[in-house]
């Protein structure tokens, strides 16, 4: 799968996600853009998942009709050391993710 890793989490995650292509927006050259440009950019670009610590992104933005999925990390922080050792079910969970859909990961 194709992951993109918003701005608000650290790139090093993407190592994490062996056997997918993972890539920070800032990597893409897309730091400062707001989410709905961001989720457009990711769906144009063939993006599958969208990794978030932005608890707020699905009630800003219509995910249902979008042809890729969200995961929101929910830790006490979205400091790597928080978020990293989520991966696991991060990875665990990404073959069965739906376009469209929200799924929340917590520690």
């Amino acid at each position: 799968m194709r992951v993109l890793i918003d701005e608000c989490l650290n790139w090093r995650l993407g190592r994490a996600l062996t056997g997918h292509y993972a890539v920070s927006a800032q990597k893409m050259g897309w730091s400062g853009i707001q989410n709905g440009k961001l989720l457009a950019l990711a769906v144009e670009n063939g993006f599958d998942v969208l990794l978030t610590g932005d608890r707020n992104l699905s009630f800003q933005q219509n995910i249902a009709g979008l042809p890729i999925a969200i995961v929101v990390l929910q830790t006490k922080g979205i400091q790597l050391h928080h978020t990293l050792p989520l991966m696991p079910k991060v990875l665990a969970l990404l073959p069965a993710l739906k376009p469209g859909k929200v799924v929340r990961v917590t520690a």
